[in-house]
């Protein structure tokens, strides 16, 4: 009598025959509940934050992704540094341009960036349908707005904030007052700050309404122009008219020139209204309450349109 041993018609212990039911096995893998630190909501809304700042610069993404926001960085920067390179070589007594006044001169720029990066931020979400997933980690509603308007207004803010920079460092060097190039970089930057929450609550307004990036661009440059032109071809008649009266309440009703109405009246700028007439305190007031209700309506906006796509 011989064992019958597994061959290769037969089956063998873990096999089953052509009459034979499967055999199964039951892994134990050891699975067990995390019992690690929870991050919370605090993590969650940094990470958010970040990422989306880094991405408003392409950073973390493809190399084509960074072409457009560090050439537009580049194009900031760099009247700044020649205006730098002239004020040194001619031993001027001041800077060419008043800190308050680059970004007025550079909105185009500015423009082009807020309609390139506002979609990127917030229309990738809702296109591929990603915001219930943010959800349901432990973040809310009120941290994903808050965390993609700051990034955006940061974003902003870095923008158009270098070139002041890279002209109060020009104006050291060159040996210019320190008081007086103190006074009007810190009147800049309080300028550029203001003037990065109003365009980051409308650039981010306007993109959300769509989940198609290419139209949420069209978008933004349409209100950013659009409203801009009008204004200055309605200041330019009332001008002409010898209605200079009204020429402080037209600004009203374009983001950049409610911007160059506040560091008018508060920051000392020179106005760039026809015939420099820009608003004094009172009128002044005026549109500083507008650009803030500007920013809170915008936040408010935003809540209420993740309010339906987010749940």
């Amino acid at each position: 009598m011989t064992q019958n041993q597994p061959g290769r018609n037969q089956p063998g212990p873990n096999q089953s025959g052509p009459n034979q039911p499967a055999q199964t096995q039951i892994h134990n893998i050891g699975y067990r509940g995390y019992d690690g630190p929870r991050l919370g909501r605090a993590y969650a809304r940094r990470s958010l934050f970040s990422q989306s700042l880094r991405g408003a610069y392409g950073l973390g993404r493809s190399a084509k992704s960074k072409v457009l926001p560090m050439l537009l960085f580049a194009v900031m920067c760099l009247p700044a540094a020649i205006m730098v390179a002239v004020a040194v070589a001619t031993k001027a007594n001041d800077l060419p341009v008043d800190y308050t006044r680059n970004a007025i001169l550079m909105q185009a720029v500015i423009g082009l960036f807020i309609a390139a990066q506002a979609p990127q931020t917030v229309s990738r979400d809702l296109r591929f349908r990603t915001v219930p997933l943010y959800f349901s980690r432990p973040i809310e509603r009120v941290d994903y707005v808050l965390a993609k308007f700051a990034a955006m207004a940061s974003a902003l803010f870095v923008l158009t904030a270098a070139p002041l920079v890279v002209l109060y460092v020009g104006a050291l060097l060159a040996k210019l007052d320190f008081a007086d190039q103190t006074k009007g970089f810190a009147q800049g930057l309080v300028s550029v700050a203001l003037l990065s929450l109003l365009f980051a609550g409308i650039g981010l307004v306007v993109s959300a309404l769509t989940p198609r990036r290419g139209f949420g661009v069209a978008a933004v440059i349409a209100v950013l122009t659009i409203s801009y032109g009008a204004v200055s071809a309605i200041q330019g008649v009332a001008f002409d008219q010898q209605s200079t009266g009204a020429i402080k309440w037209f600004g009203l009703f374009s983001p950049i020139t409610l911007i160059d109405g506040v560091q008018t009246a508060f920051l000392g700028a020179t106005s760039a209204f026809p015939g420099r007439e820009g608003p004094g305190t009172g009128a002044g007031a005026v549109y500083l309450l507008v650009v803030l209700a500007l920013i809170a309506g915008s936040y408010a906006v935003l809540m209420r349109r993740y309010r339906k796509v987010g749940l």
